[in-house]
Formats: C-alpha cells, sequence, structure tokens
C-alpha cells in the first residue's frame, strides 16, 4: 500500500509536506499554500512539452491576486515574480522583494489556492563590478524572506563581465532554487543576443557546477509598451535554444506585453522556453485601461491611455493618478511609477472595485494560460515530479560537462575577447 493510501492525503498534501524548501517552511510553519522552488515550475512545463510558465510581474496586490484565482482555475503552475527595478531598495511597487513571499502566502491560504507557485526575484541587476559586493549581502535577504528563484542578471556588462558576476554570485543562492541567467539587454531590435554569447555564459556556468534552469535572451523584444511591431524573434530564439541543447536549459522570455497571441503560441511552440514574464499588461489591465488581445495599452490620438467607463478603478480614483503622472511628467511605460504612490490608495476603494480589478486581471491571465501558454493542467506535472523528489529540490537537469581548467578568470577573459559582440545602445531598459 502506498503512502498516500495509508495516510489518506493527497498528492497535494504530501507535496505540501516535502516540496516547500527550507525558507519557505521557517517563515510559513502553517501554511497550505505550496510554494515552491522555480526548478519545480520548469520541470512542469518541460513535462507537458511546449508548455510555458506565466511569471506574473506582482507590481500591486490585484495582479497577484487576480493572477493566482487565474492559475487555479486553470490548474496550472504559476510564478509570481517582481524585478529589482520594481520591488528592490529604489522600488518603484509597494510590493516588494522582501515582502511579495508573505502576500503570495498569505493570498493563497485565503483563496485556497492548491496550483504550485514560485516566487521569483526578477533582473537581479549587476550593472558594474561595485554592484557585486553588496549584492552578496542583499541577495541573502530576499531569500530570508520567502524567495524561491532568483534571476541573476549582469547582461548591462561585458560578456566575460557577466559571466565572472554570475559565479562570484553563486555561493550566495541556495543550491534548491530555481536559477536565471541573461544575456543581452531587453532592448528591441538592438544588441540582439548570438548563439556564441549564449554558449559563453551557459559553458562558463557549467564548468564551474552551476547549472541555471533557465536564460534570458534579447531576442527583439522590448520591455513595456511595445508599438514598433518588431516583437520575438522566434527563428534567433529557437537557433539560440537548439545550440544550448546539450546543457539542458530553458529559455525565459521577457517583454512579453508587447507581442501579439499568436507570436507568443510560435515561442512555445518552436522553442524550449518554459517562462514568460508578463508586467505591463497586467498592471495596466487591473487599473482598467483599454487594451488590445494581447494586453498592450491601446493610446487615444494624442497618445493617452483610454479608461474603459466601470471597469478598473474608479473613474474618481483614475483622475488622481492622471493629475499625478501630469505633475510628475510621467508619461507612457513610466505611468508604472504610479504603483508605489497609489497603492495604499487602490486598496482603499470600495470592495467592489477591488473585485472588479482582480477579476480583469483573472480573466486576461486565464485566457493566456489556457490559449497562448499552453500551461493548462500543469499543476499536477509539478506535483509529481515533487513527489518523484521526495524534497524541495529536483536537482540539475544535466551535470558538468565542461573542463574547469578552461574556465578559469584569465581564459574567461580571453575567450570574451574573441567574440565579436554588439550590445546595443548605452540607456536605461529597465522594466
Amino acid at each position: 500500500m502506498n503512502l498516500q493510501k495509508k495516510t489518506g492525503q493527497t498528492d497535494f498534501e504530501r507535496a505540501l509536506n516535502v516540496g516547500r524548501p527550507p525558507n519557505v517552511v521557517r517563515l510559513f510553519p502553517n501554511s497550505k499554500a505550496l510554494l515552491v522552488s522555480g526548478r519545480f515550475i520548469d520541470r512542469g512545463m518541460l513535462a507537458k512539452g511546449h508548455a510555458i510558465a506565466m511569471a506574473a510581474n506582482g507590481r500591486n496586490q490585484f495582479v497577484i491576486r487576480g493572477a493566482l484565482r487565474a492559475a487555479q482555475r486553470a490548474n496550472a503552475a504559476l510564478i509570481i515574480e517582481i524585478a529589482r527595478s520594481e520591488g528592490g531598495a529604489s522600488a518603484y511597487c509597494a510590493v516588494n522583494y522582501w515582502n511579495i513571499a508573505r502576500i503570495v502566502d498569505a493570498v493563497c491560504n485565503e483563496l485556497a489556492i492548491t496550483i504550485p507557485v514560485a516566487v521569483h526575484a526578477d533582473h537581479y541587476g549587476i550593472k558594474k563590478p561595485e554592484d557585486i559586493g553588496p549584492a552578496k549581502v542583499e541577495i541573502p535577504t530576499i531569500f530570508d524572506a520567502g524567495m524561491t528563484s532568483i534571476a541573476i542578471d549582469a547582461s548591462h556588462m561585458p560578456d566575460d563581465l557577466n559571466l565572472l558576476a554570475n559565479l562570484e554570485l553563486s555561493e550566495f543562492i541556495p543550491p534548491w532554487s530555481g536559477l536565471e541567467t541573461e544575456v543581452g539587454e531587453i532592448k528591441g531590435k538592438e544588441g540582439l543576443s548570438t548563439e556564441k554569447e549564449a554558449l559563453f555564459q551557459i559553458r562558463g556556468l557549467n564548468a564551474h557546477g552551476i547549472f541555471p534552469d533557465w536564460i534570458a535572451l534579447n531576442n527583439g523584444t522590448t520591455h513595456g509598451i511595445e508599438a514598433s511591431g518588431q516583437g520575438i524573434q522566434v527563428d534567433l530564439t529557437a537557433g539560440i535554444h537548439d545550440a544550448l541543447t546539450p546543457y539542458a536549459v530553458s529559455g525565459a522570455q521577457h517583454g512579453t506585453s508587447g507581442n501579439s497571441s499568436e507570436r507568443l503560441r510560435q515561442i512555445a511552440a518552436q522553442t524550449r522556453t518554459t517562462k514568460a514574464n508578463v508586467a505591463t499588461a497586467l498592471q495596466m489591465i487591473s487599473w482598467g485601461l483599454e487594451v488590445n488581445d494581447y494586453g498592450n495599452a491601446i493610446l487615444d490620438d494624442d497618445g493617452n491611455f483610454i479608461k474603459v467607463k466601470g471597469e478598473g478603478v474608479t473613474e474618481e480614483m483614475w483622475a488622481q493618478m492622471m493629475a499625478y503622472a501630469e505633475q510628475n511628467g510621467l508619461r507612457g511605460g513610466n505611468y508604472k511609477k504610479l504603483n508605489l504612490p497609489f497603492e495604499n490608495r487602490l486598496l482603499g476603494q470600495p470592495r467592489e472595485i477591488r473585485a472588479r480589478m482582480v477579476k480583469r486581471v483573472e480573466d486576461f491571465v486565464y485566457n493566456m494560460l489556457v490559449n497562448v501558454l499552453n500551461a493548462q493542467d500543469t499543476a499536477p506535472l509539478v506535483i509529481d515530479a515533487i513527489l518523484k523528489a521526495d524534497g524541495c529540490d529536483p536537482g540539475p537537469k544535466t551535470g558538468r560537462i565542461e573542463d574547469p581548467a578552461d574556465w578559469t578568470p584569465e581564459k574567461i577573459r580571453a575567450k570574451a575577447a574573441a567574440i565579436d559582440s554588439d550590445k546595443g545602445p548605452a540607456g536605461d531598459f529597465d522594466d
């Protein structure tokens, strides 16, 4: 007789007992929320095949609630994340690296959410070597606060410094944690990533026993509002993923808000992508702005957002938000900076207003999970992976292939110098 029959436990309850990482167990000892390593989410998508987990940027609590409700409806595993620009020490959101796990755990318990959820620190940016020292102090604090996955983003620096930063910071990331690495800043058609750059990064990490779950590329898309139609280059992405096949790394797709549903379906069908970040779309939808079918905000002839009457925030609240934006010179994508000053005001709206904000997010996310990302019914696959691992860590998907002697700091610098790399224009491309 198996354990489940002996104890009467469901698979979810068994996974809850063994699958939560130690930081989550310590913080939430009595929780019924299945917060898990990002590694398991990746494994669930791979098990289904051509499936992508939504990584919903929880810029406000309405987005978090709506995304969780949608994932429960779709029986889909989910990632809730916040980037360093959004929720780090200089945040523009009230949701941050240190409270997001508590918010997710609380909402899961309140709503009886039973799908597996990873809490991801997205875009932990390292823009210069001097950022590494403070990161060694700060990264452990976000895991102390319940993070279960992280993206080390040193793509702002040259290839050798990017790799060396990832290597130096690896010891500060728990071995069970989901891990994402990045080559090429996300800046549209400029500075597109290449196979050589991606292989350099993954081979160098592999040589030192570091096996990322995901790699993010600059594959033609942008953060925020995308109006050009350039979008994701599917063939470029597929080619790089194919080149990385021996290293068993999955793709993380950034900047999805400006891409059509059809292009995202192509990414799911033709590449090894298992994680897709959705940020700007969810924020705009929660506020009640008019969007197209894939969540990109529609602008009027004067370049202003269009508020749908009777949806999202109240008309009075939207007037306050626009007035604040005008006073502070916020336009277009910089409306994201309304999140921090308005979070408490939005939470103070009547219950029916808060409910419609959440429902708008829920319906959009549900459609994406089911009809675009092919993530429906991936929750049981993640739970199966947890039960198979009988713990909080499924282990790496591959082993060491590269010789560490070929990847010393000196040889890393020499190899990087031989790569013909175009990083594109300088500037602030943070989400």
